[in-house]
């Protein structure tokens, strides 16, 4: 049975969402053609393809794509597929092809940016249709492709909003990753994690900006982090970024929830802003960027004060931590956790050592906090198989939201307004088909 525009729209409610969106296939196979075939999704670094051939495997979706630097310096993203049998061309992970793309079954090779550059015994192909200049017989681009300081992006849809409208204030917490470094630039190094989670995708945007989740699900590894404080008499940089975890409902309820089009948005960050010029590592930080803009632009740049931001669709970078979470759906109960790691190009090392710190022990596989956080999704994900209830729920502090310019802002800074915002523009994907819209405009 097909599901129908009606029938979608039925599931999200102003303070509810049916319990299927997180679990029925065929909901998450519309997901993959009407969110991820539509939307601006982030393909990765232009750090991650330095030199001409270099390139990096990912996904759209469920389309496997591949991130590749021409020979012009130009960065593409074309989908991962031979057009003759349809094999992959390269394998998944990073590399380099050297001047061109050849593929492994019968060797048709294909110039850096996906065209077809040759055939094996061409004299084969005489009297057919075939056409060395027919797209059909290169590699496929994806419809758009944009980069934003760095951060490629892609789109399956000619139409739709350019990638700045689409990113709206979001664009900020990419400006601010950026500006943290003296020359303006970052760069991923370290390696990449990888999470498989037993949870649909969306209940990770959600915990984002869940804030009452933070000192009953992290119970665990705050109370040993203060244990360990308590024995030691100091509190080190490794156990205060799992202490604050701990922080009483007071605090929560002071931070403030934006929420912009497109499902974005971000939470204020729980670190103090002001401890810039007090941290020892800060404080060089803080220098190295002062020489550069001033102390005023210094303090104005690692002052910014947002923690978790969403980016619907890609994933979540952290400015204060050098950190993009590219979130993946595989299935729906499956979803991929890409963890990347940026330097700040020109900063210290010491701020590129804290990030690495801070990377293993709230957000890899090992940490103290991560598993915290997968098993209550994999409980989310298992609770919503049963017969126990159809919706769930998205009331606290609805109805109170502030508008702004930009978008909305919560009363209450354990409002589910993040939950709301994006469900709302879960419902906009699912019913609006931007291709279609880019004819009516024409």
């Amino acid at each position: 049975m097909s599901i129908n525009n009606s029938e979608i729209a039925q599931l999200v409610q102003p303070d509810r969402v049916h319990k299927s969106i997180y679990t029925d296939p065929e909901i998450f196979a519309l997901e993959m053609q009407r969110i991820y075939g539509q939307a601006w999704i982030y393909v990765g670094h232009e750090s991650q393809v330095k030199k001409p051939g270099d390139y990096h495997t990912t996904r759209i979706g469920d389309q496997d794509v591949l991130m590749l630097r021409g020979s012009d310096g130009k960065v593409n993203v074309v989908y991962n597929r031979c057009p003759h049998k349809g094999a992959q061309l390269v394998p998944l992970g990073d590399g380099n092809v050297g001047k061109f793309l050849r593929c492994p079954y019968h060797a048709w090779t294909f110039k850096l940016d996906g065209s077809l550059l040759s055939v094996p015994l061409r004299g084969g192909m005489e009297g057919t249709a075939f056409n060395k200049d027919d797209p059909m017989f290169s590699m496929r681009p994806l419809a758009r492709v944009d980069s934003y300081r760095g951060f490629v992006f892609a789109s399956q849809s000619e139409g739709g909003p350019d990638l700045v409208t689409f990113l709206g204030g979001a664009a900020g917490s990419i400006d601010n990753l950026c500006d943290r470094s003296p020359e303006g630039e970052v760069e991923v190094v370290g390696g990449v994690f990888q999470v498989m989670q037993q949870s649909n995708w969306k209940v990770f945007y959600e915990n984002l900006h869940d804030t009452m989740h933070a000192p009953i699900t992290h119970e665990s590894s705050f109370m040993a982090a203060r244990e360990e404080a308590a024995e030691r008499g100091e509190m080190p940089f490794e156990l205060l970024i799992m202490d604050g975890n701990g922080e009483p409902y007071e605090f929560w309820e002071k931070l403030e929830l934006c929420a912009y089009p497109y499902g974005h948005g971000y939470m204020e960050a729980i670190f103090d802003p002001t401890a810039a010029t007090r941290d020892p590592v800060s404080r060089v930080h803080f220098e190295s960027l002062a020489k550069v803009h001033g102390e005023e632009k210094a303090r104005e740049i690692l002052g910014m004060n947002r923690h978790n931001t969403v980016i619907y669709g890609s994933g979540s970078p952290h400015t204060v931590f050098q950190q993009f979470r590219v979130i993946r759906p595989i299935a729906p109960d499956r979803t991929l956790i890409e963890i990347q790691t940026f330097r700040l190009k020109g900063a210290p090392e010491a701020v590129f050592d804290r990030a690495l710190t801070y990377t293993n022990l709230i957000n890899s596989p090992s940490s103290n906090v991560m598993p915290d956080d997968v098993e209550l999704y994999r409980r989310c994900q298992q609770g919503n198989l049963t017969a126990g209830g159809e919706w769930v729920s998205h009331h606290r502090y609805g109805g109170t939201d502030k508008q702004t310019p930009e978008g909305m802002v919560s009363t209450n800074g354990t409002s589910e307004l993040p939950m709301r915002n994006q469900f709302a523009a879960w419902k906009q994907y699912m019913l609006t088909d931007w291709n279609q819209e880019k004819k009516h405009v024409a």
